[in-house]
């Protein structure tokens, strides 16, 4: 079969060798070189791996048994209906808060007790999307990623026990409710960037072939009240082992990176290829920029922006920092509230945004999703912040 030559790629191609591939090339040599003219390379090597490991078995597992926990509790108020309560009595709120339809409040909680994807799954749905107005639609990604992994991220955070013995339930609290304030800014600020472009009044023309109300109505399982029981929960486990599954590539790999990037030589200052060892890069940027993170997140330590750095790509990686930090003293409650509201609003929405605008036919948006919610998480960060010290003083 003989191949045409084509003037121009098609789409989703590129010419087999390009500038991209030497850029790589360069990127990744001139990483590893910094790294491991200060490290050694054997020791580079090692601490990658070793970090890895540690990772999955101390803190991957963990994650995951939280996740098949909430998961079981998520699946149990959804087929008895108490998220349908919660449904019901928010749904009047979501237009003068977000400037979005009642039923939009189902896209929080589908990603609050399970993860951003949820919003697809939804969008997906005929019967969800005639509730909303074309230019209402590409907003719910903003929305539905500012509480991913909302549940399992304030549960792990409760249970890490504190240097000093204090509970950080309120400091959890505290950053769900600034992670609300984050969504209300980034889903707005795409509302206005949307309005523009598509106007306030067009709607979707498809044809509906179910009429079943989702504010009205919902989904149950069959069976009697305890069979529906036992699934629920089952089926909410099995969700949480496929969460925790989903999640380990972003820990092992960005959360190793970044931890490698965090923390400095062994405890004589010597490096041995031990886990968790590393350059200190992001405690040396913390210290420069200072000035401005602690009037605005209010950071005890430095090595704290790593959190939110790691969360653009991973909010599962992000929270496996924390506990370490914790436990050395470089993180107490009111940073433990600015990981909340940072975790659950930008929750890897870096590494989701453009796959989630993509499979909503709304590639334009990408970069405007993704800078609103830049901005939605920046002040979800600085309000936990406000908040928690004000609470401080009550």
């Amino acid at each position: 079969m003989k191949i045409q030559k084509q003037a121009d790629p098609p789409a989703g191609y590129k010419k087999a060798i390009s500038l991209e591939g030497f850029l790589c090339i360069f990127s990744a040599a001139v990483l590893f070189w910094l790294i491991g003219s200060r490290m050694g390379v054997v020791n580079m090597v090692n601490t990658m791996l070793n970090t890895a490991y540690t990772l999955l078995m101390e803190t991957v597992w963990y994650i995951m048994a939280i996740a098949v926990v909430a998961g079981a509790l998520s699946g149990i108020l959804a087929e008895f209906g108490v998220i349908s309560i919660a449904n019901r009595l928010l749904s009047p709120l979501m237009y003068p808060v977000y400037r979005l339809p009642g039923a939009s409040i189902i896209s929080v909680f589908a990603t609050y007790f399970s993860d951003n994807p949820a919003v697809l799954t939804l969008c997906d749905d005929k019967r969800f999307r005639r509730y909303f107005k074309k230019y209402q639609l590409p907003a719910l990604t903003n929305l539905g990623t500012a509480f991913g992994m909302g549940l399992i991220i304030s549960v792990f955070l409760i249970s890490l026990p504190s240097k000093n013995g204090e509970s950080f339930a309120a400091a959890v609290v505290v950053g769900n409710v600034a992670a609300v304030i984050g969504s209300i800014v980034s889903t707005r600020l795409m509302i206005r960037r949307t309005g523009r472009l598509y106007g306030t009044e067009e709607g979707f023309e498809e044809e509906e072939t179910e009429t079943v109300d989702l504010i009205r109505y919902r989904e149950v399982r069959e069976g009697n009240a305890a069979n529906r029981f036992i699934n629920a929960i089952l089926e909410g486990g099995q969700s949480g082992v496929k969460m925790g599954v989903a999640i380990i590539p972003g820990v092992l790999i960005i959360c190793t990176i970044v931890l490698m990037l965090t923390n400095g030589p062994g405890p004589e200052g010597v490096y041995t290829g031990a886990a968790y060892e590393g350059v200190g890069f992001f405690p040396w940027i913390g210290e420069k920029l200072q000035f401005l993170l602690v009037p605005l997140f209010g950071f005890t330590s430095p090595s704290a922006v790593s959190v939110p750095i790691t969360s653009l790509g991973s909010a599962g990686a992000a929270i496996s920092l924390i506990p370490a930090m914790v436990a050395e003293g470089s993180a107490r409650a009111n940073d433990v509230a600015v990981f909340t509201a940072m975790s659950m609003c930008w929750s890897g929405y870096l590494s989701t945004h453009v796959a989630m605008m993509d499979s909503l036919n709304e590639r334009k948006f990408t970069g405007a999703a993704i800078i609103c919610h830049t901005i939605g998480g920046l002040s979800a960060g600085v309000a936990a912040n406000l908040l928690y010290r004000l609470l401080t003083l009550i």
